[in-house]
């Protein structure tokens, strides 16, 4: 049933796939898993309701194929609790692509804690989509520590584009060494009275780091957003900006603060936040091709939310 629910949400169909690794938790419900050479995936059920998910990846291995993670609720009622422990060995790069999946919910609770480990010079890309359904009850909390050695990679992406948001909060801080480098964004959209929070903190604590924070929301209705990004450079030739873009129409409300913080003269962080409704000029141009306004907005909104 969850794989079915997963392709019905548009995903591809790779849990037969012998050279594909995937995990696939329905609650506390371990329904697959599977390894390949480099990769080592421990699974432990805890407490009702909560899974243990361990990767290792080993020095020097490259991950060919994407690993797929499936993770949800199918219920109307439910609760995941999901503690994620990543380590990428030295050299190594694993790209992850999660999603979760909340079709009926009217009242369910996914929590991810998450702790990532990216040793010298390794690669973890890892992108999250939610499929949620039009009722709006979901509760989404997700924490991780990010602590990337020197030259390592990491990269996410949190992506809910359809179906109503719920609640959603997450919080995600990353500790970066010399020549590191962190991109974390967000796209989410909000309707009817979903309330959305993201904070994204990166230190880039070594000379050379760098990092982006990229946050964008649209809001419909009576939706909120609240993002709070927050970006410290701490050591010569560390570069970094902060982006937060909400768009809002109807009776959202929102709210951007991005932090910089610069604790050395030889370095240097950039921000910028915006909120409003859509750019005038480009509904107008839009809909000087024959759209009407509703159709320009949801143009402008989903060319945003996929930049």
């Amino acid at each position: 049933m969850m794989v079915k629910a997963y392709k019905e949400a548009g995903g591809e169909d790779v849990f037969s796939d012998s050279e594909v690794a995937h995990v696939v938790l329905e609650r506390d419900n371990v329904l697959g898993s599977h390894e390949v050479e480099g990769l080592e995936v421990n699974i432990k059920k805890r407490e009702k309701g909560r899974v243990q998910v361990e990767i290792d990846v080993k020095s020097g291995k490259v991950i060919k194929n994407p690993v797929h993670m499936c993770f949800g609720v199918l219920p109307e009622k439910g609760l995941q609790v999901i503690d994620m422990e990543v380590n990428v060995g030295q050299g190594a790069e694993i790209e992850v692509m999660a999603d979760c999946i909340f079709p009926n919910a009217s009242e369910v609770k996914h929590i991810m804690e998450a702790e990532i480990n990216l040793a010298e010079n390794s690669k973890y890309t890892y992108r999250e989509n939610h499929y949620h359904g039009e009722g709006g009850g979901v509760e989404v909390q997700a924490e991780a520590e990010i602590k990337a050695e020197p030259g390592s990679y990491f990269y996410s992406v949190f992506s809910l584009l359809k179906g109503r948001a719920g609640k959603i909060s997450f919080d995600y801080q990353a500790d970066l060494a010399e020549h590191s480098t962190l991109e974390m964004l967000a796209r989410i959209r909000g309707n009817s009275e979903d309330e959305i929070t993201i904070r994204e903190a990166g230190v880039l604590r070594g000379a050379g780091a760098r990092g982006i924070l990229d946050s964008k929301i649209a809001l419909q209705d009576k939706a909120s957003g609240e993002i709070l990004n927050e970006l410290t450079a701490c050591a010569p030739g560390a570069q970094g900006h902060v982006d937060c873009t909400e768009v809002i129409k109807d009776e959202a409300t929102a709210r951007a603060v991005p932090i910089v913080n610069v604790e050395h003269p030889e370095a240097k962080i950039t921000h910028e936040a915006a909120i409003g409704s859509v750019d005038d000029a480009k509904l107008q141009s839009l809909m000087s091709r024959g759209l009407n306004e509703e159709e320009a907005t949801e143009v402008i909104v989903q060319g945003m939310l996929k930049g």
